[in-house]
């Protein structure tokens, strides 16, 4: 099969399609007079209308129905049991907390077999970390901007310093601290905190599945528990280092990496570059009122376009097609009413429409493709299996598609 690997210096431009070549040249889409445009930009997925929900309902038909109306479109080169005999290496990037390893779990729900209950087990610490940690940034948030706890006979300012001070057990037979969870329930259900949230939410990091292990605490501090594979779809585990799987979808074999999103494990990268097929690119759309963790002045998602522009237009990946993920649109929709979009990025002009404002960070993206590499956008919500499920089948046609092309016979 053909590598992703150029065999010249120079990015290969050419043999693009006329669709990609025309998005690169686009206005701003928040303005009306570039919503055909905006709407070509998407592959005519559509999947910007109504709440996150419908977002998502919508574009799972669609996927659907491009499943059963392009079925037997692209048939790669067979064994004599139906199955392809090359393996695809499929590369997952983007800046971290995009969603890349909640991504490449839910593959392995969907075709490794998921998670054994031993697998499952030893997510607890993880689990724990996560919600103390999410605790912590809820205590520097009110005294960061001086907010008083309301009166409360559950939790009150003295249990600041206990909850600050609090450490998750690192081995999983140990289980979560009764009276620490029963503080975090209480500051979390406190109005005082949902009026922080409200005032000064893009203000200060917290987790996206802060509220989550929140509301799902009393259970999560039983003796007995056993994380549910929704709790470790929702843990944040910094990824350092190389994860792989391997996996068949629908007869073809695909191996895809996933390396750390931090600026510091980037430059591992490049030992997985050689025979690449296609890249999966994933961005947070709800990142744009976030800075990094590791430079506090940068904007995580002008971070995740530089990084984009690197890798679209880079010569090793000059033979590639890219699969872009707007990912997290759960959270972007719940966030939009009270985190302008326009306030972070002056030029657009479509208010708090999740419709318009993730046509115009799509937008954004597609503008830095000067190599003219064809995109496959998607929304997508890593959370969710059955969203997953379907995305990748457009996925696996990509990759077909990519195949045939470098080989001459698309």
């Amino acid at each position: 099969m053909g590598s992703c690997l150029s065999k010249e210096d120079a990015p290969a431009s050419a043999q693009v399609s006329n669709k990609v070549q025309r998005t690169s040249k686009l206005d701003n889409p928040s303005s009306s007079s570039n919503e055909k445009d905006a709407n070509d930009i998407a592959q005519n997925n559509k999947p910007l209308n109504g709440n996150n929900q419908q977002i998502i309902q919508q574009q799972q038909q669609q996927l659907s129905d491009t499943q059963q109306a392009r079925k037997q479109s692209i048939v790669p080169s067979e064994s004599s049991n139906g199955t392809s005999t090359a393996v695809n290496s499929v590369l997952l990037l983007g800046s971290g907390e995009s969603g890349k390893s909640t991504i490449l779990q839910q593959l392995k729900i969907l075709h490794s077999n998921g998670f054994s209950d031993q697998e499952l087990f030893d997510f607890k610490p993880f689990i724990f970390g996560n919600i103390i940690l999410s605790a912590k940034d809820l205590v520097e948030a009110y005294k960061k901007f001086d907010i008083k706890l309301e009166t409360d006979d559950q939790v009150d300012e003295t249990d600041f310093e206990f909850i600050s001070s609090a450490t998750a057990p690192v081995d999983p037979h140990k289980s979560f601290d009764k009276r620490l969870a029963l503080k975090i329930i209480a500051l979390w259900k406190n109005q005082s905190t949902a009026e922080l949230i409200k005032n000064h939410r893009q203000d200060f990091y917290l987790m996206d599945s802060a509220k989550y292990f929140f509301e799902n605490l009393d259970r999560i501090s039983q003796e007995d528990y056993l994380p549910t594979v929704t709790d470790v779809l929702r843990t944040r585990k910094k990824t350092s280092g190389i994860f792989d799987l391997k996996f068949e979808l629908n007869g073809l074999k695909i191996h895809i990496y996933d390396v750390g999103g931090q600026r510091s494990e980037r430059k591992k990268w490049i030992y997985c570059f050689d025979n690449v097929t296609s890249i999966i690119f994933c961005v947070a759309l709800s990142e744009y009122d976030q800075t990094l963790l590791e430079e506090k002045t940068q904007n995580r998602l002008e971070e995740s376009l530089t990084l984009f522009d690197s890798v679209v237009n880079s010569r090793w990946f000059s033979r590639c097609s890219i699969v872009l993920f707007l990912n997290k649109i759960d959270v972007f929709v719940e966030k939009l009413p009270y985190s302008p979009l326009e306030n972070y990025f002056p030029d657009y002009s479509g208010g708090n429409d999740a419709n318009k404002a993730a046509k115009y960070i799509l937008w954004r993206f597609t503008r830095v493709n000067r190599s003219g590499l064809p995109i496959y956008p998607y929304i997508t919500q890593a959370t969710d299996t059955n969203n997953i499920k379907l995305v990748f089948v457009v996925v696996r046609e990509s990759i077909l598609s990519n195949i045939l092309h470098d080989t001459g016979l698309l």
